[in-house]
């Protein structure tokens, strides 16, 4: 193992990165298990790694070594990971084993290296350091649901390590110092992530060391500081309750969309519930106004259909008794009191929207209208109107339905339907701008007249 085949299998990792990224899960779509901007609760953001790989005291970016041949050793290590956003983590790692390297190969030049030492080992007892880890392919505009991630990280921290050195000639080996050195050390690393269950992962990675001296292979040579590189394979688990996903593999972009698409599910519900109502209040509608035998009583309160043409009705439909005594007709006075309560009538009229169905606060007023015209026997005509909101032959419908509706409500009341006249005059009579909500209110009436 040498300091090329590190090199080489960086570049070969990020070579296959485009071709790894399409073995993402692009099966059936997954409903959003959390709601957005809901903080970190609704995920797993607590996880710990353990891995196990080679540490070289080398790295791929260069620089002398003391020691003209590195050897690769097996190391081992573990971290405890808290995911604050999903693309940014802080890592606590702990790395250890050993480091090795003599002088067996040549100088550049060909030459022997002319050192005093033959090779070296060094005991990694221990690297404690505190990363920051940034997940580069979560947000993903391609694949609703990721396999795999890029990250990259660094931080600082501190490694404790005690060299040991055999002079050149083959003497006996002796430590470096008496006791292990401790020196700050800058660890920049980066891996793939694999997400194998809901719980675990596959953690592939490269870490490379900076240390703030020149004594990890227990030789100072020079003004370059000793580096140290550790690639290693492992496993992470992810802890949360079941079914929580992990905040590290989020995607934003496909959270937004399943909310999107939620939110139009919702809303096309809503849509066709309101068109069924409104198809049922249309029938409805239609039910209430139709008067299949023309003698002015809605079939739906006629007691009598199929009554003959020109014969007079009462308000059930049926047809009245011939008077036996002509009696002489009455001047009809009109009092103060009578237009008081027609009056309040109109002003207390109230249609369902865009309907011609009669809320029933309206009720009250009705009846006293439908008392005064049965006391004082009195006509009454009944001329509906709209604003010019629609269009004019709905308009006119509508105004038509409303003032046939308070006919056929006084009818129910025991008024004789032949002493009303019901008409719809649509948006041709407005008595206010139309321009304005409080113009379009006022044209939107049903005149009474009494005579």
């Amino acid at each position: 193992m040498n300091k090329s085949i590190i090199r080489r299998a960086v570049v070969t990792m990020m070579a296959v990165m485009p071709f790894i990224a399409k073995a993402q899960d692009q099966t059936s779509p997954v409903s959003p298990s959390v709601r957005l901007f809901q903080g970190p609760a609704d995920y797993k953001t607590w996880s710990i790694g353990i891995n196990g790989g080679v540490l070289a005291p080398a790295v791929p970016t260069g620089g002398s070594n003391d020691f003209t041949k590195w050897k690769g050793s097996f190391g081992y290590g573990g971290y405890v990971k808290y995911q604050i956003l999903h693309f940014l983590a802080l890592r606590a790692d702990y790395v250890g084993g050993k480091l090795q390297g003599d002088n067996s190969k040549n100088l550049g030049n060909g030459a022997a290296p002319n050192r005093a030492y033959s090779s070296f080992e060094t005991k990694l007892n221990w690297s404690a350091s505190l990363n920051a880890v940034f997940n580069i392919t979560t947000v993903n505009w391609l694949f609703r649901k990721n396999f795999v991630l890029l990250y990259g990280s660094v931080g600082g921290g501190l490694a404790g390590y005690k060299p040991t050195l055999t002079p050149k000639g083959g003497g006996p080996s002796f430590d470096y110092t008496k006791d292990a050195i401790k020196e700050l050390i800058i660890p920049v690393g980066a891996g793939l992530k694999f997400r194998l269950s809901e719980f675990i992962n596959l953690d592939l990675g490269y870490t490379m060391y900076y240390t703030d001296g020149d004594n990890l292979d227990g030789y100072y040579r020079g003004p370059n500081k000793d580096k140290y590189s550790y690639g290693y394979a492992g496993l992470e688990f992810a802890f949360g309750k079941k079914g929580q996903p992990q905040l590290q593999w989020h995607n934003p972009a496909a959270a937004t969309y399943d909310e999107l698409e939620a939110q139009k599910n919702t809303l096309r519900v809503a849509l066709e519930a309101a068109n069924q109502n409104n198809a049922r209040l249309t029938a409805d509608v239609d039910k209430l106004t139709k008067d299949s035998d023309g003698d002015g009583v809605s079939d739906y309160f006629d007691k009598c259909p199929g009554t003959a043409a020109n014969v007079k009705v009462d308000g059930s439909g049926c047809p009245l008794p011939e008077p036996v005594i002509e009696k002489k007709e009455e001047k009809v006075v009109i009092t103060e009191e009578d237009t008081r309560i027609v009056k309040e009538a109109i002003q207390n009229l109230e249609f369902e929207f865009a309907k011609a169905s009669i809320k029933p606060s309206s009720f009250a007023a009705l009846d006293r209208v439908a008392d005064l015209l049965k006391r004082k026997n009195l006509n009454l005509k009944l001329a509906g109107h709209t604003d010019n909101v629609g269009s004019k032959s709905r308009n006119l419908a509508l105004s038509r339905e409303r003032a046939e509706s308070v006919k056929q409500y006084l009818v129910s009341k025991g008024v004789n339907a032949s002493k009303i006249e019901a008409v719809g005059y649509g948006m041709s009579q407005p008595i206010a701008s139309n321009k304005t909500a409080a113009g379009r209110q006022k044209n939107r009436r049903v005149e009474f007249t009494i005579f």
